[in-house]
């Protein structure tokens, strides 16, 4: 009974495995995807990454970044007519009230309320047009090159440089940057916030939607987006497996399908967590503590590098190699601090880093006056010598 029992789990143990997706079973709903690490800037997947798409209120994270960056968040913002006749949806503001900035983010970021984001491009810029081109200054200040911004809230549209579109990658640069944020990040993992009109008489109350926040681990910021042009979109940020990755996905589907969305994201991670890792390297160096010098009052310098512990982002398949690259020897004079090779990580065979390699003190040459000195030291021990002699 043992034996049976035994084998029965030994078959179910082996029938487990665990699965890796790959590129090409991603099947993604999204017409436009990106997943990339944020330290390195590295893509780790990517489809129709630079393609320009409109990217609804995903846009809004721009808007929040540029508020933060210039504004006073403390300080009160006055409703315009045109901010108070914008498009669902919205907060409800009405024309001349006025309302603390940073409650206005909240409202941005949260509830997506394309009103709220009116007020701040006014109030920051004191129009729409004018605040829409400092955004795309801030965005190609970014690396986001292929963004052109027309609306502060995501809303489709189109001005003399053409339509309101980013790509993938772009969404993903800018979300990078958002996160370094730490007033973007408090507002966007904050669940719930109520806040007033600057007369108290009017209440409301904000709560996150970003759904991944709740249901995936590592999730950090987020924010989604929807317009008929657009479908479906959401840019966020993620933590796992010592990895921080930002994302995007545009056009993940149109009604009814909300959720596509989300399991493009989870596809996305997956992906990246299987098939890249960290790896910290430390180079030995214990071989290469000194060098010959050549024509110089001393024989060896020493040397000494940087930090030696690199960290790479790369494929679990990747082979990581460390190479050293001296001279034999290194001409006298030696002054400190002199660069005379490099220590260089390569992934496979091609070179990743390189850290330099300095002497540690100052040699001089053997110059004529060094053989002088010599020549006058051993003339004088040989008539001292033979002094010697001569008094023996």
């Amino acid at each position: 009974m043992k034996t049976i029992v035994f084998v029965f789990l030994y078959m179910i143990i082996c029938s487990v495995q665990i699965y890796s997706i790959s590129a090409d079973e991603l099947n993604l709903n999204a017409k436009s995807a990106v997943i990339m690490d944020t330290e390195s800037g590295k893509i780790l997947y990517g489809k129709s990454k630079d393609q320009k798409m409109p990217n609804a209120s995903t846009t809004k994270i721009l808007t929040c970044l540029y508020i933060l960056e210039h504004c006073d968040i403390e300080k009160k913002a006055k409703v315009s007519k045109n901010a108070a006749i914008q498009p669902k949806v919205r907060l409800g503001v009405r024309e001349g009230e006025s309302y603390k900035v940073k409650d206005l983010l909240y409202g941005l970021m949260l509830e997506s309320y394309n009103d709220c984001a009116v007020v701040l491009a006014e109030y920051a810029a004191g129009s729409v047009e004018k605040f829409e081109k400092r955004v795309n200054q801030l965005a190609g200040k970014l690396g986001a090159s292929n963004t052109h911004f027309v609306t502060p809230n995501g809303l489709d549209g189109t001005d003399k440089n053409g339509r309101h579109e980013t790509t993938a990658q772009d969404l993903a640069k800018i979300m990078a940057s958002c996160i370094k944020n730490q007033h973007f990040l408090e507002i966007t993992q904050t669940k719930q916030h109520t806040f007033t009109d600057d007369s108290g008489k009017r209440r409301f109350t904000c709560n996150n939607h970003n759904a991944l926040l709740s249901t995936m681990q590592g999730a950090i910021s987020g924010k989604t987006g929807y317009t008929s042009k657009a479908g479906y979109c959401y840019v966020g940020a993620v933590k796992q497996k010592n990895m921080t990755m930002t994302l995007s996905v545009l056009a993940s589907g149109w009604p009814p399908h909300k959720t596509y969305k989300w399991n493009d994201v989870r596809k996305l991670v997956q992906y990246a967590t299987d098939h890249y890792e960290k790896r910290e390297i430390v180079a030995d160096t214990s071989k290469i503590k000194e060098i010959y010098v050549k024509d110089g009052l001393k024989q060896k310098v020493l040397l000494k590098t940087g930090n030696l512990k690199v960290s790479f982002l790369v494929k679990k398949t990747d082979q990581i190699k460390v190479e050293s690259i001296l001279p034999s020897y290194v001409d006298a004079p030696v002054k400190k601090g002199q660069k005379i090779g490099e220590i260089r990580y390569l992934v496979n065979g091609k070179s990743q880093k390189a850290i330099p390699v300095y002497t540690k003190q100052n040699i001089k040459r053997k110059d004529y006056w060094y053989y002088f000195e010599k020549i006058i030291q051993r003339f004088t021990l040989t008539r001292e010598c033979a002094m010697i002699k001569q008094i023996r």
